[in-house]
């Protein structure tokens, strides 16, 4: 029952959000970066923030979630705040980037640190090191899911693919609660766009997957590379951009359309196209975790599977 209510109020805040948004003229409108070409209303990830914080605070209420993962999460209410002020006044980026250490800061402290960093091989198990590799992770995590937040649906259903593919792994109803604090923005968002997630939505989220990579790595070591697969569509493509424009000797801090779903929207493909598509390569990935019981085999093949799917968007729309 509370996760059809925690839906109804993710599907009613959104479109509520939608219509001040048009009333107030709080509209994104289009850049040089943007993979639109309408204005539309921007900030429907307000919706996702306080259905998640809702459904957050009941679960450990009701004794359903881990104090120490309650708390780690709990503290991705600050990123959301300065989102939403970003959102309205675009701060500066030394002020997200701070507000972002501070949450990662925080959020490793409540989780107790990162235990251990394993390549099968061997162990890195020094916390100085685990914990500055953790600390980057979060916020580098926080970033590129902001970074490839840019077409109908996209960073809507990622979220929803990777809740539902953690419930299924590893249970939790934490999952759930992100599953349909998501799924009420989606109806809005799915398609023809109503209303974007903006950064309030698009960098929690972000955060909320570095905490659970974290949190279950922690119980399990390999578990580190079970989520660092199922997020591979982000990391990969939004790493190995950083990558090529900076053997370009381009400016970083640039906007761009030269990530993989951007450079398929400008051969033509509609964003519901490149959204499906991008669900089916999950499926691909989770099916290579579910049924390769050696992880670091199974990252090997996920990551030559990613490489074929890059040279096939290369042949489609070359990086330049």
């Amino acid at each position: 029952m509370i996760y059809l209510v925690l839906l109804l109020i993710s599907f009613s805040l959104t479109y509520f959000i939608k219509n001040y948004a048009i009333k107030k003229s709080l509209i994104a409108h289009v850049n040089e970066r943007s993979s639109h070409t309408t204005p539309t209303p921007h900030g429907g990830g307000i919706a996702i923030s306080i259905t998640w914080f809702i459904g957050l605070v009941y679960l450990y209420f009701t004794a359903q979630i881990e104090t120490n993962l309650f708390y780690a999460l709990l503290f991705g209410f600050i990123i959301s705040i300065v989102s939403f002020f970003d959102d309205i006044y675009e701060l500066s980026p030394k002020l997200r980037l701070i507000t972002q250490a501070i949450v990662a800061i925080a959020g490793l402290y409540c989780l107790g640190g990162f235990d251990s960093l394993t390549f099968g091989i061997f162990d890195i198990q020094n916390p100085i090191l685990t914990n500055i590799f953790a600390f980057f992770m979060i916020i580098w995590f926080i970033n590129l899911y902001n970074f490839l937040d840019g077409i109908n649906g996209y960073a809507g259903s990622e979220a929803i693919f990777l809740a539902l593919a953690g419930f299924i792994l590893f249970g939790g109803n934490h999952f759930l609660v992100l599953i349909v604090a998501v799924l009420g923005f989606l109806y809005w968002n799915w398609n023809k766009a109503k209303i974007f997630m903006g950064d309030v939505g698009s960098t929690l989220l972000g955060y909320n997957i570095a905490i659970f990579t974290i949190y279950y790595a922690n119980q399990e070591a390999s578990n580190f590379w079970i989520w660092i697969i199922l997020f591979s569509v982000y990391w990969f493509d939004a790493t190995l951009t950083l990558i090529r424009r900076k053997l370009n000797k381009e400016k970083l801090s640039q906007a761009h359309k030269k990530h993989a779903y951007q450079r398929l929207s400008q051969v033509g493909w509609s964003h519901f196209k490149v959204t499906n598509y991008s669900i089916l390569l999950n499926m691909v990935l989770f099916c290579i975790i579910y049924f390769v019981s050696n992880i670091f085999i199974a990252f090997m093949f996920a990551l030559i599977f990613l490489i074929l799917v890059m040279k096939f968007i290369d042949s489609k729309k070359r990086f330049e």
